[in-house]
């Protein structure tokens, strides 16, 4: 394990390195990422959503199909293999499955990650209230992690998981102005909100934890964190250990294609750009082609949304509320799987490329996950050996 000055993160009786690799789909952190990240000491997840994208016979199983049962079924099946080739990758590495909340299959995601082996489930985008519940008998074995934004949010799954004798295992708190993907804020104007800070919230949810009388639980900061200075600031403020995106995503055992990686690699701060996904939720991303075009075109297509008039030309890893499939005026209007799983393949023209904030560590170098860790954990660029900022 990588020595760092930092203390270990301690997760169901194992001493970790103190970061969560976040989970990041359509196919961007699968087994090769996660299994990497798991095989260093560190937390490695899978992010569970469209996980066939990676498995050509189960793209040609349901090449052109409408049967919904079909390609849920793919997807649980590819969720399984990926969670056991990360698995034969570190056999004794912590694997976590990322699930979102927002997606209406999200209980059998669960179900299927605690059988196929996983070691925690990592849940986001929505309050995680039911979780205790879908882990079933696995509750002994899999670490339980919501992601939230701020102290109500906390409060809340801590009140309603307390009424079922259950506390998380670790929370990861999410900072909407940085991280990539969807933002745990309700609209774009709220994320640059004070509420969100860090400090100010780290400082709240241990208020909560001293009120509610219960032990202080690991609090992970994520967004924007890409480091050795600010993940010391993390702890400096009462964190245990913080969640990193992008970085990852970027690196040589990132599951995208490298066309993917160049996109993320090379865009500059100009060209990061938040907007409202299909899930009701504010989201940031490159402007590569697609979303520019989609963009120009927004207002329009929002106008136009009613729910009578919702449509969805295909079934994927459906959304609960989704703007396209409801014709929700207030939400995106396209097809969010269908241009994330053209990014993960390379498609430059037609993908959807989420992107936190922040510079990354290597500037547009792609390295390894060891690399990366190293750097992140010591302030030591393992190909120079000199601190580092």
């Amino acid at each position: 394990m990588i020595k760092t000055p930092f203390p270990l993160l301690k997760l169901r009786g194992k001493e970790l390195l103190p970061i969560i690799q976040g989970g990041m789909g359509v196919g961007v952190s699968a087994h090769r990422l996660a299994g990497a990240v798991a095989k260093e000491g560190a937390i490695g997840t899978i992010a569970s959503i469209d996980l066939r994208v990676h498995h050509p016979d189960l793209m040609e199983r349901t090449h052109r199909t409408k049967d919904r049962q079909l390609i849920d079924n793919a997807n649980l099946e590819a969720l399984d293999r990926e969670i056991k080739a990360a698995r034969a990758i570190a056999p004794q590495g912590t694997i976590a499955v990322n699930v979102m909340k927002a997606v209406d299959r999200h209980p059998e995601m669960v179900r299927q990650s605690c059988e196929s082996g996983a070691d925690a489930i990592i849940m986001g985008a929505g309050l995680p209230f039911d979780l205790p519940d879908l882990v079933g008998g696995y509750k002994d074995r899999v670490a339980l992690i919501p992601i939230l934004s701020e102290e109500r949010g906390v409060r809340a799954v801590l009140k309603r998981w307390m009424r079922k004798g259950v506390l998380p295992d670790a929370i990861v708190i999410e900072h909407p102005r940085y991280a990539g993907g969807h933002l745990g804020a309700p609209k774009p104007e709220d994320i640059n909100n004070p509420k969100f800070d860090f400090k100010r919230v780290l400082a709240e949810i241990y208020n909560v934890f001293k009120e509610l009388e219960i032990p202080n639980i690991p609090l992970l900061p994520a967004g924007g964190i890409n480091s050795f200075k600010k993940i010391k600031e993390m702890f400096d403020l009462g964190a245990s250990g913080v969640q990193i995106g992008t970085p990852f995503a970027v690196t040589e055992e990132g599951d995208a294609h490298p066309n993917f990686k160049k996109v993320l690699l090379e865009a500059k701060p100009e060209d990061i750009v938040t907007f409202m996904s299909t899930a009701g939720l504010p989201a940031r991303a490159v402007l590569t082609p697609w979303l520019k075009k989609y963009l120009e075109r927004e207002e329009k297509v929002r106008s136009r949304a009613t729910p009578e008039k919702g449509t969805c030309a295909v079934w994927f890893e459906c959304l609960t509320q989704c703007g396209l499939k409801d014709g929700n005026p207030a939400a995106g209007q396209f097809c969010i799987d269908t241009q994330l799983e053209a990014a993960v393949h390379g498609n430059v023209e037609k993908g959807l490329f989420f992107r936190g904030s922040e510079s990354l560590p290597f500037g547009d170098q792609i390295r390894s996950v060891h690399d990366l860790l190293v750097m992140l954990l010591t302030g030591q660029d393992p190909r120079l050996g000199a601190a580092t900022a």
